[in-house]
């Protein structure tokens, strides 16, 4: 079966496109099959972004190795039994159609909390939750005492996390390995940046998730969209001398995918 990494949150702008579109296309020019949905049936930021390049790649005549998008299919709701949900027809039959032809099928969620992205959880063996490296954003995960910094408790992610363990416990499925991104670390405010990544390991602890830095806040990503482009296709579109700022990109990109710790990924790029 295919191994299904979720990226999710219940909050906009954390960088979940961006991380979906490098995690997938690392894997893919890794040699792995590698499927892909996104569940925010309206803006489809990731969806947009594999159209872009495959735009791209038309425009410029080229071939770079790209993750296989897929649409939900639509479904004729009269076959559905009377408890049956269509959102979780739809989903089942993406799912379902990638499966024999992926070894990892990459699921974009939407920055609020909708059914599919709520069943989406549960299929998850691997969840990356990227968050910006603020308490505005550590508040989906947990309460915070203002005073001592001391979390008091899980909030409306984590507990939506929390039930979708418990399915898939009652099902007999392996433990999600949720994995929580740091985005947007910065060289500056260095005080809250250790309170916040103090407040993320004790919360780990609490509620079981592993803590990994992700991408610094940087111009390339904003660029890189229009085109579907990752920071991996950059020498295959004439771009010969990588700056400092990419080559650090590049290396964030290396470390994030291992310390994802998927079954059968050698970080070779």
């Amino acid at each position: 079966m295919a191994h299904i990494i979720v990226v999710g949150n219940e909050k906009g702008g954390s960088g979940k496109s961006t991380t979906c579109m490098h995690v997938a296309t690392a894997l893919v020019r890794m040699g792995h099959r590698v499927g892909a949905l996104d569940l925010d049936l309206r803006q489809r930021s990731f969806g947009r972004y594999v159209e872009n390049r495959l735009a791209y790649m038309e425009r410029a005549g080229l071939d770079l190795p790209t993750p296989d998008y897929r649409v939900l299919p639509e479904i004729d709701t009269t076959t559905l039994g009377p408890d049956e949900n269509p959102y979780d027809a739809r989903l089942s039959a993406a799912v379902t159609a990638l499966e024999p032809v992926s070894d990892f099928i990459l699921i974009d969620c939407p920055g609020s909390h909708t059914r599919l992205s709520q069943v989406a959880h549960s299929l998850a063996d691997t969840l990356i939750s990227p968050l910006n490296d603020s308490f505005v954003d550590f508040d989906l995960l947990a309460r915070i005492n203002p005073e001592t910094g001391k979390v008091t408790g899980p909030s409306i992610y984590s507990e939506m996390v929390w039930q979708a363990r418990q399915l898939r416990a009652q099902a007999g499925l392996r433990p999600i390995d949720w994995i929580v991104v740091r985005n947007r670390l910065g060289a500056q405010q260095m005080h809250n940046k250790k309170k916040v990544g103090a407040a993320l390991e004790d919360l780990s602890r609490r509620i079981g998730f592993r803590v990994a830095p992700g991408f610094s806040e940087r111009v390339i990503f904003r660029e890189l969209f229009p085109r579907g482009l990752t920071l991996l296709d950059l020498k295959d579109t004439g771009v010969d001398q990588l700056n400092m700022s990419n080559i650090a990109a590049r290396q964030e990109l290396r470390d994030l995918i291992g310390e994802l710790r998927l079954p059968g990924v050698a970080v070779d790029f």
